[in-house]
């Protein structure tokens, strides 16, 4: 990244009182997390052949529904996220949210990560991956209850099936955080948009709540963004140098 490009940033956000991060997987990467489409990172030829499904379908309410034993086979497999640990951008927007210019977090990840490194006001639009609950009598069951379980995992109280709080295909987003996210977009001053493709909808469509000053684009492919804004800058790079270089400008003491 060209050290200009890093001070803009950084400008950017001095100058700036309302900042909102919209994430992808592309945050994560840098964790170990790999993105979950690509097919590499997805399937695995281990007690269920997942090849003969696509990645939509194994995370999709109709293979919870009508093959639960696939479902959670692939679910503990490919969505454990417990063992990662936050990387540079979770802990640089932790950082910023901590001093006050961070206002919220809009992920599309279900891994946590963002409050593992201590952010607060993180709307999970895809759900997260930490909480489950009984999918017949809505009983609240513990992070570990799926990863830990073999089989399909069931409550202790009335034998339901335990899922997660993941928005599968096939399902609506959470309102809370929907309205939540789109609040903290329409009242931003700035936008950083970064490690999404924008491809998935409805979620994708949020950026286009936007009517504030500036907007940032931190990706390693172009977008093109319809939003307008009286200041765009596109960063075509990885988030970890980004953030990293940003973060030493705000702060002598940041790893």
């Amino acid at each position: 990244m060209e050290q200009d490009t890093g001070k803009r940033l950084y400008e950017i956000l001095k100058q700036s009182k309302r900042v909102v991060f919209f994430g992808g997987a592309g945050v994560s990467t840098d964790s170990g997390i790999p993105d979950f489409r690509s097919k590499n990172g997805l399937y695995n030829q281990h007690d269920v052949n997942f090849d003969r499904y696509s990645p939509e379908y194994l995370l999709s309410h109709s293979c919870l529904r009508d093959r639960p034993e696939v479902f959670f086979e692939f679910y503990r497999q490919k969505m454990d996220s417990r063992p990662f640990a936050p990387n540079v951008t979770h802990r640089f927007l932790a950082r910023l949210e901590k001093e006050g210019i961070l206002s919220a977090i809009v992920t599309q990840n279900i891994d946590g990560l963002h409050q593992k490194a201590g952010s607060e006001k993180v709307y999970e639009i895809h759900g997260t991956t930490h909480r489950n609950y009984c999918a017949n009598c809505g009983k609240e069951a513990g992070e570990d209850a799926i990863f830990e379980s073999t089989g399909i995992p069931r409550c202790p109280a009335c034998n339901g099936v335990i899922r997660p709080y993941v928005t599968l295909y096939e399902e609506g987003l959470p309102e809370d955080a929907v309205s939540g996210a789109i609040y903290a977009i329409k009242q931003a001053d700035c936008l950083i948009v970064a490690g999404t493709s924008l491809t998935v909808y409805p979620a994708a469509s949020y950026v286009n709540y936007f009517g504030g000053k500036h907007l940032v684009v931190i990706n390693k492919e172009r977008l093109s963004l319809a939003q307008k804004s009286e200041d765009c800058l596109v960063i075509q790079d990885g988030m970890g140098q980004v953030f990293q270089e940003v973060g030493n400008l705000f702060w002598d003491d940041f790893q």
